[in-house]
């Protein structure tokens, strides 16, 4: 049985609302609701009620969802053994959210497979929320956030800080005055909305609001305007006079953490990666680098 169809079942049966699940696993709704009829089809029962406002699973699936969740956890394992049998040691799954893979967890991956040659990666972009239903479910080995899950089975280690500044692409030192040309309001994780909050009050609506740093940077480099970006994202930008730190403005520093089953027969392999990780400077993935011509 396909997996996906498992996966997109159990985002629906865990938020109760389909276009929740889509926001979650980076889907339309219309997709969402097509999977849940596919996999509705192929099992012959219906597995939700559907009334406005109320999505509640059948008897039927309330069946199938640890039958899923078993299977999930079956399909990670032949996947760890096929790794073994191609001759690579173990295979790692590392998860975390769009911000993260583009500040500096690209290039960390790549890093990642200079030191360990014979772990076998599986990279994958998530919600902090899907990220902790996999560690839960046991289809993802770490998962690498800026808010912690606190899950008494998930042992949670700060690895890195990632300083957010804002930048613009005027040439100004007045938040103010940053935020009133075309701001993007990034969601940088819980802790940030809290300070940003407190600390910018009175700032203007945005004129666009994204959970991912790449929209935000493209947007200012094509149009214009402000974000709060880390300084890792920023640099080769700011060298070329494109897009300017406005100073006077305090930087909003993010802890990042990683997350993994404590109980796990792999725990040795995941903190020898989780270390190789832990500490390093911040370099943005490759294809957020300007090239020289540009």
């Amino acid at each position: 049985m396909d997996s996906e169809l498992l996966r997109t079942f159990l985002e629906v049966s865990h938020t109760k609302h389909f276009g929740k699940a889509a926001e979650n696993l980076y889907l339309t709704q219309a997709a969402v609701s097509t999977r849940i009829r596919q996999l509705e089809s192929q099992l012959g029962v219906q597995l939700f009620t559907r009334l406005r406002n109320n999505i509640r699973l059948t008897p039927a699936g309330e069946k199938l969802r640890p039958l899923a969740n078993a299977n999930l956890t079956l399909v990670q394992r032949i996947r760890q053994e096929v790794a073994i049998a191609n001759n690579q040691s173990q295979q790692i799954s590392i998860g975390a959210t769009p911000n993260l893979w583009d500040a500096f967890l690209q290039h960390e991956l790549s890093q990642l497979f200079g030191q360990f040659p014979g772990i076998a990666m599986r990279a994958e972009a998530h919600t902090a929320t899907t990220l902790a239903r996999q560690l839960l479910e046991r289809t993802l080995d770490i998962a690498i956030t800026f808010d912690a899950p606190k899950i008494d089975e998930v042992s949670t280690e700060e690895i890195v800080q990632v300083p957010l500044f804002l930048a613009s692409s005027h040439n100004t030192d007045s938040w103010q005055e940053a935020m009133a040309n075309h701001y993007v309001m990034v969601d940088w994780g819980t802790a940030f909305n809290v300070q940003h909050a407190q600390q910018f009050t009175g700032a203007p609506p945005a004129v666009l609001q994204t959970n991912t740093g790449r929209i935000a940077l493209d947007f200012l480099l094509t149009n214009g305007g402000s974000a709060f970006l880390p300084e890792s994202l920023l640099t080769p930008y700011i060298e070329l006079g494109q897009l300017h730190i406005v100073e006077n403005t305090p930087s909003i520093s993010r802890s990042v953490y990683a997350s993994y089953i404590t109980e796990s027969d792999r725990l040795d392999s995941f903190k020898k990666v989780i270390e190789a990780i832990k500490g390093e400077q911040p370099v943005p993935a490759e294809s957020l680098t300007p090239t020289e011509d540009a």
